[in-house]
Parts: C-alpha cells; sequence; structure tokens
C-alpha cells in the first residue's frame, strides 16, 4: 500500500501561515510597546503641565507660600474621568503646604531638579503615575526649592494602551489574512507546473513511451528527466520481449513442424498393429504440443498486445467470420453441419482485431474440439448496446457449476482429452480488456450449448 503524504500545498500554505503568525505576533508586540509608550508619553506631558500650571501659581507673601491652585491645571487630567488625582505642595525644607502630606514620602523633595522626573509606583493601593516638578524661589525669607508632587491612576493609560493595541491588532490581521490569501493564491498557481505533468502523463497513451516535451519550471526538470529515462528502459525492455516472443514461436514451432512432418512420413504398413498404435499416438501427442505450444504463444501475445497496441475500432462481423474460417479446419466431417450467421448491420466496437481474432478462434475451436457433435452455428448480432457473438454446438455442453472456473487459465472441463485449459481464458482476457463478459447459456431454444461473447458497441453507434 503507498504511503500518503500530505500535499505540497498544505504544507507550503501551513508553513507561510506560521510565518504569517509569528510575525502577527511580533508586530502586535511591538504594537502594545509602542501604544504603552505613547500613552505614557500623553499622559506625562499633562502631568507636567498640571505641575507646570501649579508652580508658576505659587507666590511668596510675607515670607510665607500661598497656594492658589488654577482649576485649568485639574481640568485637563480630569478628561479621564476615571482616574484619580492625587497632588502635595512642599516648601522648600520638606514641610507640606498643601495637599496628601504622604504623597510621595519616597522621593527627596530637598534635591533642586532643574527637570521633571516620573516614575509608576504604588499609592494607596493602587498603581500611579507620578511627577515631581521643582521651582527655585528667590525671596531671601523662604530660600529654596519648591516641590509639586502630582500623581494619577493608571486606567486611563491602560485603556489607551488596549484601544491602540487592538486597533494595531485589528490592522495586523486583516493584513496576514490577505497576505495569506496572496499566499494561496501564488502557491496553487505556483504548483499549477505539477497539475499539468500529471495531466500530461495520465492523458498519454499506454503505449507511447516517447521522451515527454513540456515546459516544466526549473525545479522539475530533474523529475521529467528522471520519466523520460525510465520511460526509455521500459520500451527498450518492451521490444526485448518483443523480439523474444517473436523467436520463441519461430524457434519452438519450427522443430514441431518438423517433427510431424517426419512422424507423418513413417510407413505405417510396414508397422505391426502394436507399432501403429504406439506410432498414432505419437501423432496424437505430437499435434497436442504444437496446439498447446501455439495457444501459449498466442496468450503471451493477447497480453502484450492490450499493454503496446492502441485499440481502434473494428467491426465485430467481419472479426467473427475471418476467426471462423480459421477455426474451421477444411476436413471438418462431412456429416457436420457448420453455419456462420452475421448481423445485418456494421457492429463496432473498440478493439486490437487480432486479439479479437485470436478470442473468437479459441471459443469456436473449443467447440469443435469439445462440444460438436453434428451441428456448429456461429451467430453475430446486436443486443441494445452490446454486439454478441453467439457460437452454439449440440454437444454436451459444460456443468454449470464449472462456469466459473473454466476461464482460468490451465483450467479444463474435459480433462484428459487434450485440453489445454487456454482457450476460454484468451477468450475471457481479451473480453474483459475490451470491457466486455464471456458467459456459458446451458440450453438455448433449439436445446443446444452456447458460449456468448458481449462487447459494447462505439456510443455514436448505438445512437
Amino acid at each position: 500500500m503507498r504511503k500518503t503524504e500530505p500535499s505540497l500545498f498544505s504544507r507550503l500554505v501551513i508553513r507561510v501561515t506560521m510565518v504569517l503568525a509569528a510575525g502577527a505576533a511580533i508586530l502586535v508586540t511591538a504594537a502594545w510597546i509602542y501604544a504603552k509608550a505613547a500613552a505614557d508619553e500623553a499622559y506625562d506631558r499633562l502631568l507636567q503641565g498640571a505641575a507646570t500650571q501649579i508652580l508658576e501659581s505659587l507666590a511668596v507673601v510675607d515670607g510665607d507660600i500661598e497656594v492658589n491652585l488654577p482649576p485649568s491645571a485639574f481640568e485637563l487630567l480630569g478628561l479621564a474621568s476615571r482616574d484619580k488625582v492625587f497632588y502635595r505642595v512642599v516648601k522648600p525644607e520638606g514641610e507640606t503646604v498643601t495637599g496628601y502630606e504622604d504623597l510621595g514620602r519616597e522621593a527627596d523633595v530637598r534635591a533642586p531638579r532643574a527637570e521633571p522626573t516620573f516614575r509608576t509606583t504604588k499609592y494607596r493601593g493602587q498603581q500611579v503615575r507620578l511627577v515631581v516638578a521643582s521651582r527655585a524661589v528667590a525671596d531671601p525669607r523662604v530660600g529654596g526649592w519648591i516641590h509639586v508632587i502630582i500623581a494619577q491612576t493608571t486606567e486611563a493609560r491602560q485603556s489607551l494602551t488596549a484601544e491602540l493595541t487592538t486597533r494595531a491588532l485589528l490592522l495586523v490581521v486583516l493584513m496576514s489574512v490577505l497576505a495569506l490569501g496572496g499566499t494561496v493564491l501564488a502557491v496553487r498557481y505556483s504548483l499549477r507546473p505539477l497539475d499539468m505533468l500529471g495531466d500530461t502523463l495520465r492523458r498519454r497513451d499506454s503505449q507511447d513511451l516517447t521522451p515527454l516535451d513540456i515546459a516544466v519550471p526549473r525545479e522539475l526538470s530533474p523529475f521529467v528527466d528522471s520519466i523520460n529515462h525510465f520511460m526509455r528502459r521500459l520500451d527498450e525492455r518492451l521490444r526485448v520481449l518483443q523480439r523474444f516472443i517473436a523467436d520463441s514461436a519461430h524457434q519452438i514451432r519450427t522443430p514441431l513442424t518438423a517433427l510431424s512432418a517426419q512422424v507423418s512420413l513413417i510407413d505405417e504398413g510396414s508397422l505391426s498393429e502394436d507399432d501403429r498404435r504406439h506410432l498414432s499416438r505419437v501423432k496424437s501427442r505430437t499435434n497436442e504440443l504444437a496446439r498447446f505450444t501455439t495457444q501459449l504463444l498466442n496468450h503471451a501475445m493477447v497480453i502484450h498486445r492490450f499493454d503496446s497496441v492502441q485499440l481502434s475500432p473494428v467491426d465485430l462481423t467481419d472479426i467473427a467470420r475471418k476467426a471462423f474460417h480459421a477455426a474451421v479446419p477444411i476436413t471438418i466431417d462431412p456429416d457436420t453441419v457448420v453455419s456462420f450467421e452475421a448481423a445485418d448491420e456494421d457492429l463496432l466496437v473498440m478493439g486490437d482485431g487480432l486479439s479479437l481474432r485470436e478470442a473468437i478462434v479459441n471459443i469456436i475451436d473449443n467447440s469443435l474440439r469439445h462440444g460438436t457433435l453434428q451441428m456448429l452455428e456461429v451467430r453475430v448480432l446486436r443486443r441494445g448496446d452490446f454486439a454478441r457473438l453467439e457460437v452454439m454446438d449440440d454437444g454436451p455442453g459444460i456443468a454449470p457449476g464449472d462456469w466459473a472456473k473454466v476461464t482460468g487459465r490451465f483450467v479444463s472441463s474435459k480433462s484428459g482429452e487434450g485440453s489445454s485449459g487456454l482457450g476460454f481464458a484468451i477468450a475471457a482476457e481479451v473480453a474483459t480488456a475490451l470491457g466486455g463478459t464471456l458467459s456459458f447459456i446451458e440450453k438455448t431454444p433449439t436445446n443446444n450449448f452456447a458460449v456468448i461473447l458481449e462487447l459494447p458497441l462505439i456510443k455514436d453507434e448505438s445512437r
């Protein structure tokens, strides 16, 4: 049983899908990193702006720091409705002017800062983004740096990051689907030469062993070269087989013919009764051997021709008539009634004339040798969409229980009567090769045994 591997198409599509999936995962990860950075930068600027406005609103009055929180400082932060905002204003000595005293305790509020600093931390059990901005106070009564600390929860940042990532994900998925669809079409188109090569081989006649002449991609050239090399070797083998069959037929038939001729030259008049009886047996065995050898060679010829000869339309009536003349000997008993009835029309079937003629000859010969007593009738007629050959005789026929096995090679219903068991085998193989059947009828309306060969008519003719 041939082991089946996944198709090249499925392999390529699966591998491209894996590459696209990996690329999509990388792109989505990069999009998430970019979205997070973009969200942090946007909200960090809002935090920095709020801290700057608060610093600018600070004033020193009578040696003390006054804070007038501008509403605009928190309006922009308030756009993130789900986020909480915490703030704290710290004097140079670290005392809290206003706001949450525990905010930013880990920050060094005594060190001067020219630029604001940001960091993500935890405050009151929530993750917050914190900014520390500073401003120098020139008043000698309050010398030093004033610090503003503002913290905001990160829900809006995370929401913005998720939204940007989702949009990027949709875009990546869409592009991946389009890329996969384009890849499927490209792979299918790229593999078309394989389908064309397969179609060329399937449509080629079984007897055509000439090299393939088809344009294929460079990658398929070694494959086509191997096929052509194999067909050249097969053609050489078939030619050797043809020569062997021809030489065998000549080399075997020639000595058998010579032996038969030598035996026929023996003067039976000078022999005793026992010697004449022995000579008769020798002649019988010689004729049997010649006939058996001929059938073996014809059987090999039939098998070979169906493997090497192209079928063509032939007229079954014409083939049957030629087979009838070849099978019925001139020396047949004059008391035997032999007849041939042709069809009223041409019955064209697809076949090989020589093989079909040999099959009919074997059917008629088998009837003459083992069935016919005083009558042999051969008829060709049409039955529906089939051409039908009927060979009838008035002999005992073949028992219905033996019908299934007499079409096998070297199987005969007349054991010990000079039967080789190849006649019906040849006829059955020819019928099967041509899409027909070989069957038997135990008793016809005229109480005769019949062998039936049916072959399908060419469709145009059947209409």
